[in-house]
Order: C-alpha cells, then structure tokens, then sequence
C-alpha cells in the first residue's frame, strides 16, 4: 500500500527572556481609552514567566506536529477497519496536511489582529475537539471532513507560537527558544511514527488506529485548562513610522486598535489576498498530495501552473495594496527584508529533505524489510534525539562557527543521506553504519534549519513577527509536503512495486538517497553563491 506522509520539552522554569524593558504597547499609547483599558486590566500586563508559556506553546506544537505524522504508521489499520479507498485513505493522510498549508498565513494574521493568546487557545481548541471526532469516526468520508477541520485547527494554532517566542524573549533565552521551538518541530516527525507505532500494536480495548487521535485530547483539555491563566499576549512595540496621536484622531485603514476593538470584524485581515493565497496553497498541495497516487495526470500539471499564476497575481495585489495604505496580508517589507527569501527557500529545503528521507525510509523499512509499526518508528530515534540535541545547543558553539553552521549542516545531511542508502543497499537492515547515518542527518538537519530560523527572525522588527512567522512555517510545511511529493515519486518510481522486495526496496532508497544527497548540497551551495556575490 502507498503511503503519503508529509515528513523533550524544555524546561518550564524561566529562561530569562521577560518582556520588561520591552516597548509598550501602541494601542496603549493612543490616548485616554487606550490608557482606560490598561488601567481595569492591570493583571494582563503581569507577565507570567516565560517558562511557562513556552512549555504550553511548544506542548501545542508538539501534538500538531505529531499528527502530520501518525497517521502513517497507523494507515494500513485505517484502511481494513473503515474499507477505505486508495484515493479516501490519500485524503485521510494529507487532508490535515492541505487545510493546514492552506490557512497558516490567515492563522498568523488572525493572531495579529485579534490576539496570539486568544488565537492559539482557539485553535488548540478546535484541534481537540476534532481529534476526538476523528477517533470516534465511523466512516472514511467522516473521518476526511474531521481531519480537514483538524488541520485548520492547526493552522490557527500553530502560527503563534513564533510570534509569541518572538515577542516573549530576547537575545540569547529567543535562541535557546527557537532551538527548543526547533526541536520539537523535528521530534514530533519521528515521534509521531514512534508514538503511532506504540499505539496500534497495543490496541488499546480493541480500539486499533482509533487512540492515534484520541490521544490529543486529554492533553488538549489540560492545555485549555492551564492556557488562560499561563499565557499571555506580550506588549506590541510602537511602529518606527508612527508618532504620538491625539486621543481623537482617527487610525489609519488596517493600523492600530481598529481590528482588536471590532471584535471579529476585521478590516486588517486582507479578505482578497486571503482568497488569492489560499487557492494558490490549494491549488499547489492538491496535485503534490494526489499526484503519484493518480500516475500525475494532465489536471495535476495545470493546477500546478494556475498555482504559479496566483502566485505572481497574490504578490501584485499585495503590493499595491500597500502603495495605498492597506494591510496587505502578507507586508512586501517583510517579504524583501534581507535574507527572508533565501531563509525561505532553505527553510522549504531542509524540511523536504527531512520528509523525504523520513517517507522513503519508512516505506523500505516497513514494506521492503517486512518490520513491525513499533520497529519502524523506532528506526527514527537517533534522528529525532540528534535534531533535538542540537536544535537546543548550537549556539553554546563559538560565536565565529557559527556563520558555517548552516552550510556545515547541509554538507552532513548530503553525507549522512548517501552513508543510510549504502548502509542499506544489501537488502540487510544496515547494523551499527545505519545508526551512525541516521544520527549524523538529524544533526545535520538540525545545524542547517536552526540557526538559520533564528537569525532570519533576529532580523525582523516585532511588529512584523506575524507575518514573518506565518511565511516561515508555511515554507517549513510547504517543504515537508513537496518533499514526499518528489521524493516518494522517485522512491517509487525506482521500486516500480507497491510492496517491493527487500533488494528493489533496497535500490529505490538508494536511487533517492542520492537525490536527497543533491538537494541537501543545493542548500550548501547557497552560501557559497552568496559569499561570491560578497566578493564582487
């Protein structure tokens, strides 16, 4: 059967990045009312240690992570219990992963406007009470719709942790978040195979795949429990073009209080770029997700071009809209701010490189190699504990290596892709060589994303955190999806079988480990075109 993936918390005590010192926030600085409404709410600017609310972000994370991913160990059960189709079972997997892509950017933009506390216990909810509908599904069209609603669940909680690490912490406690934010964001790929493998072998009551979702919610409810009291909204800095207004002057269209005090009439929210994003995301992921179950027919190359056009047609309508004053959904400053569009497209690399390599390993292991749920997911330990180690520690490194991390990171990637498909070009399950190649490509992978999230969001102003954060995961997701796309068709185009022998599996992963190989050098290279750019 074809398969279609995508791809420790920290401590909660303080790690002293408090938001004192910080500017106040500009709607507190607009006059009377502003100043009114801070005076009745005093207990929301007693900032609750960082510790804390990094803990429940990441807890959030984490569980919105792992549910890109645990589906796929459990897929084989999903398919015999519910009598799902080919094509039912590809929009169970990936149906999470579209609505997700789909409305990340709108999610960040909500957060902005109307709150990242409010916006991420909104979504966290909503996450919950679809995980506990898709574990009660009782039929595969169910159990899609639910899975639609769960992604979008996640795409409205997952775009404020960065704002809210962003806009909580400060110099070297925002590094040690962002590796931990890092961290979890690799652990929870190779957690989720783990966690989906522990929880289909037990069968908990007999209840087979079905605890693969229902596990979220206990979870889910003791965040919606602990999230009011423990996270808070940090204060917004005062825009760099903006001056002290009279209490009576009227904000300008998409600034200010205007959204926050309309409740959820939002003239901020940019509805036309909306609409135009989301049907370029759609029209991107549909294609990629059914592609090579379908043998990528005619309509799947048109919607990918008509993509592109809405694309090109999305960055237009944007800029203009900022020539005129409005609230573009995603700012043109942020988007030509030095170094974002190389992040982005090294970012989308890093993770398809992640994805892919995961995919294809998991289809040889267990499909080619015959392994159990339990022992495949375990494959992925030394990766994910790699990732993590290093996610949470490289900037412990001397300040001068740090500028070769990100390239350093990709040359071990390439190195460790190609060493795991030698190790298991023999058909055997690659002894004591595998372990060390996959150990070597969650460091790898980890040295090459980052650092490289870090000091791309070190560049950006506060009041942009939004956006910047909502291009960025985007991009992280955007990779992690086309990654299985392209890679799993190159896996499977080189086993030519559904279910390959060990020798077939074993030369297909070797075929798309050099191409992962290729492409991690890609993001390697791009530090060197940009040093010879330098030179001239």
């Amino acid at each position: 059967m074809r398969h279609t993936t995508p791809t420790t918390l920290p401590p909660t005590g303080d790690l002293g990045g408090s938001s004192k010192g910080e500017p106040t926030d500009n709607r507190a600085s607009g006059g009377p009312a502003a100043g009114h409404r801070v005076a009745r709410h005093p207990a929301s600017r007693r900032t609750p240690r960082p510790g804390w609310l990094l803990a429940i972000v990441l807890t959030g994370q984490l569980m919105a992570v792992l549910d890109v991913f645990i589906v796929n160990i459990a897929a084989p059960t999903v398919r015999a219990d519910l009598r799902a189709s080919g094509a039912g079972l590809q929009l169970v997997i990936a149906g999470y992963t579209i609505s997700y892509a789909v409305l990340l950017i709108t999610g960040a933009r909500l957060g902005a406007l109307i709150g990242h506390r409010r916006m991420f216990l909104t979504g966290l909810a909503v996450f919950t009470g679809a995980s506990l509908a898709c574990g009660l599904a009782a039929t595969t069209g169910q159990l899609i719709a639910f899975r639609f609603v769960q992604g979008a669940g996640a795409a409205l909680m997952l775009p404020q942790v960065l704002s809210l690490i962003q806009r909580t912490f400060t110099g070297g406690s925002r590094a040690r978040a962002l590796g931990a934010y890092s961290a979890v964001l690799a652990s929870g790929a190779a957690g989720g195979q783990i966690l989906g493998g522990l929880l289909v072998e037990a069968d908990l009551f007999g209840s087979g795949w079905r605890p693969v979702f229902l596990v979220n919610v206990p979870i889910g409810l003791a965040l919606l429990a602990l999230g009011p009291r423990l996270l808070h909204d940090p204060a917004d800095p005062p825009r760099p073009a903006e001056a002290p207004r009279p209490a009576d002057a009227p904000h300008p269209r998409g600034e200010g209080a205007g959204p926050r005090r309309s409740g959820l009439n939002l003239p901020g929210l940019d509805l036309p770029g909306l609409v135009l994003l989301a049907a370029a995301v759609l029209l991107f992921t549909v294609p990629l997700v059914l592609g090579q179950e379908r043998g990528w027919p005619l309509w799947c190359w048109i919607t990918l071009g008509l993509s592109a056009a809405l694309v090109a047609l999305f960055a237009a309508y944007e800029t203009r809209l900022a020539r005129r004053g409005g609230a573009p959904l995603i700012s043109p400053r942020v988007a030509r701010a030095p170094g974002i569009p190389r992040a982005v497209i090294r970012i989308a690399l890093a993770m398809a490189a992640n994805a892919g390599f995961l995919f294809a390993l998991t289809l040889h292991v267990q499909g080619g190699l015959g392994h159990s749920p339990l022992r495949t997911g375990l494959t992925f330990v030394p990766t994910a504990v790699a990732f993590g180690v290093v996610g949470l520690n490289w900037q412990r490194l001397p300040a001068r290596w740090h500028a070769a991390t990100v390239p350093g990171g990709f040359l071990l990637a390439a190195v460790s892709f190609a060493g795991a498909g030698l190790a298991l070009r023999d058909g055997t399950d690659g002894g004591p060589w595998l372990l060390v190649a996959l150990t070597a490509s969650g460091a790898g992978l980890s040295f090459a994303y980052s650092p490289l999230l870090t000091r791309t969001l070190a560049t950006v102003r506060r009041q942009d955190a939004a956006d910047a954060s909502g291009v960025l995961v985007t991009a992280a997701q955007l990779g992690l999806l086309t990654g299985v796309a392209v890679f799993g068709a190159v896996f499977l185009g080189a086993a030519g079988d559904t279910v390959p022998s060990a020798g077939a599996s074993a030369d297909a992963l070797w075929v798309t480990c050099v191409a992962l190989a290729g492409a991690a050098l890609c993001g390697a290279l791009m530090s060197l075109v940009r040093r010879v750019g330098h030179l001239r």
